[in-house]
């Protein structure tokens, strides 16, 4: 398996091609996604994402976006808004392959830590976490506008 940018550090997109292949795994996570699919991500990469991918055998097999950024709590925050394994490469190392790419990326970056949120009823994906090391360290609170 091997772990390819997507985009650059500047938040461009070197793989443009690699973009198009991921779109249908990053679906599987994201099913709302709009229809322009890569017009969406380079707007994620314009706010500061960047995006890696798992491939196996000339498959996407997994999608990481992520971005880092500095704040009064966490100091340099390295935060994964997505992590997704294609539903038929489970449990086969694609996710912790991704999360050792992150987790070599942001002590780069000089981050204490990987941080991500994860729906509450994403038990299988919970579980995962927890095998690698991951904690609950607070509440996510949301409130929706109308």
């Amino acid at each position: 398996m091997e772990i390819i940018r997507v985009t650059d550090g500047d938040h461009r997109v070197i793989e443009p091609e690699w973009l198009r292949r991921a779109e249908a795994v990053h679906r599987q996570l994201r099913p709302k996604l709009p229809a322009d699919y890569s017009g969406k991500m380079r707007a994620i990469f314009a706010t500061g994402g960047e995006m890696c991918i798992a491939v196996r055998e000339g498959q996407v097999v997994g999608v990481a976006v992520f971005r880092w950024f500095e704040n009064t709590h966490a100091g340099r925050k390295f935060y994964v808004d997505d992590l997704v394994t294609d539903e038929a490469a489970r449990s086969s190392g694609v996710g912790h392959a991704l999360l050792a790419f992150l987790e070599r990326l942001a002590r780069s970056r000089g981050c204490s830590g990987l941080e991500l949120d994860s729906g509450t009823h994403r038990q299988r994906a919970h579980k995962f976490y927890f095998r690698e090391g991951f904690v609950i360290s607070s509440f996510a609170f949301r409130k929706e506008f109308e």
